[in-house]
């Protein structure tokens, strides 16, 4: 079966596959933005920061703080900010977390820049193909009104055919970027999540014990 001439569209139809168009480049952008702006902050890169604390913890504070000083991720940023606040002041723990709390908040809302963009991406998209397909209803029931005598059944399907067409585009556009979306923001929860920890063990110690059995 052959697609409809979509060179017959009327140009509201034209302007929301355009629309359509341009939100799935500005997401891709984003994406790839997100994806890079992650590598350089280090998100995901527990391992060196959970060494730093181990080592802070044997009393190893020298080399902690050398490599906490590298700043090269923001595990190791928080950390940093961290030793400085318990170096500062010994006795302060509040003092040491509040340093680290600033820090981490520094660094998610670095991380959750943009954000928003895929959002409204999501939430866009299909509100546009919806837009595209009921426009594309009208001019083809309105094309079948004013036509004389017997109307071709293949134009008025062709008509409906990319009408509808705009809300698939607009529904395959918001699930992939909704997921890539959710994949991010899973991403910065789990860096929130060891940031807490992490920061935590460094000023009040790790737990060692197990919890209790029945």
């Amino acid at each position: 079966m052959n697609a409809p001439d979509l060179s017959s569209l009327n140009p509201v139809t034209i302007a929301v596959f355009t629309a359509l168009a341009v939100l799935s480049v500005v997401a891709t952008t984003v994406t790839l933005y997100k994806i890079a702006q992650f590598m350089s902050l280090g998100v995901g890169r527990r391992k060196r920061a959970e060494d730093v604390v181990s080592d802070w913890l044997s009393g190893k504070s020298d080399t902690a703080l050398r490599a906490a000083s590298t700043r090269k991720t923001t595990l190791l940023r928080v950390l940093q900010a961290t030793f400085s606040g318990l170096q500062a002041r010994p006795g302060d723990q509040a003092y040491a977390e509040e340093l680290g709390r600033q820090t981490a908040l520094i660094e998610l809302a670095a991380m959750s820049r943009r954000m928003r963009i895929l959002e409204a991406v999501v939430q866009a998209a299909p509100m546009l193909g919806l837009l595209g397909t009921v426009i594309g209803m009208i001019d083809a029931f309105s094309n079948l009104a004013q036509a004389e005598g017997a109307v071709d059944p293949a134009l008025l399907a062709g008509g409906i055919w990319t009408a509808l067409t705009t809300t698939a585009v607009g529904l395959v556009i918001a699930l992939v970027f909704y997921f890539v979306a959710i994949w991010l923001e899973g991403r910065i929860d789990g860096e929130r999540h060891s940031m807490e920890t992490l920061m935590s063990a460094a000023i009040y110690g790790r737990v060692t014990g197990t919890s209790g059995r029945s």
